[in-house]
């Protein structure tokens, strides 16, 4: 049977931690976490996990899980958010795999919950992950919003769902939306990317029209509603505010 890491990267996850780590204790060999100096509770939490800990200022997604990876004692990982809980079915693949390893890397469902509801459409689910992997066989990669680990080599499929804990509330959605608008419209203007005319319009149109007609998402009622409506205002901000950057810029 294969040794496994759980690693994980943190900051200021005291309300999740707790949960995503009570998931994982009956199939980690042993827990990382690697956490950007949080103000909250996390890191007591975290010890009475026996979890080892690592301190590091955030890096960009790709580069914190990279050197998260690094402090694993075994090649074997499980990368998890502190937002992130196994389901049973799951834990059992998982389990079944440590004594049966025969990919170098492992995709999973994930089902996400938006205001404590399961979100089954709209381009939410399966949200397929590569989470459980051998290292030496990979790595962290893309841009500064969307890293996944890239193996080129042979995967598999696990049984059973990732569970996502996304937004306890509208409020903290729309935190995330001007978060993520922020980092996107900067990524996009540092890579030389031009503003096309209408595009935050189309753009944001086309958004609502995927998730809610083309992906079902009225079928998730008015969640459904409110992720599209969501997403499309997130496609609008990113387009807007990288416009705003050329015009500050002078080169619009």
């Amino acid at each position: 049977m294969i040794k496994l890491s759980v690693v994980i990267i943190t900051y200021n996850e005291e309300k999740n931690i707790a949960r995503c780590l009570d998931s994982v204790k009956t199939i980690a060999d042993e827990i990382i976490i690697v956490d950007s100096y949080s103000t909250d509770g996390t890191i007591p939490i975290a010890e009475k996990y026996n979890a080892r800990i690592f301190k590091q200022e955030f890096l960009g997604y790709k580069a914190q899980k990279n050197f998260a990876n690094l402090k694993a004692s075994h090649d074997f990982i499980l990368s998890l958010d502190a937002d992130e809980v196994l389901s049973e079915e799951l834990t059992q693949s998982i389990m079944e795999h440590k004594s049966n390893w025969n990919a170098d890397g492992y995709y999973m469902n994930r089902l996400n919950n938006y205001c404590g509801h399961w979100v089954k459409y709209g381009g939410w689910y399966p949200d397929r992950k590569l989470r459980l992997y051998d290292r030496t066989k990979g790595s962290w990669e893309n841009d500064v919003l969307h890293e996944a680990f890239v193996i080129k080599t042979k995967v598999g499929y696990l049984k059973g769902d990732l569970l996502h804990y996304t937004f306890p509330t509208i409020e903290s959605h729309d935190k995330q939306i001007e978060l993520f608008t922020d980092i996107a419209a900067n990524g996009m203007h540092k890579a030389g990317k031009r503003v096309i005319f209408l595009k935050k319009y189309w753009s944001a149109a086309y958004k609502f029209i995927y998730c809610y007609i083309i992906r079902l998402g009225f079928l998730d009622g008015k969640f459904g509603w409110l992720i599209a409506s969501k997403s499309a205002l997130a496609n609008f901000k990113k387009y807007n505010k990288l416009e705003n950057l050329y015009r500050e810029k002078g080169s619009l």
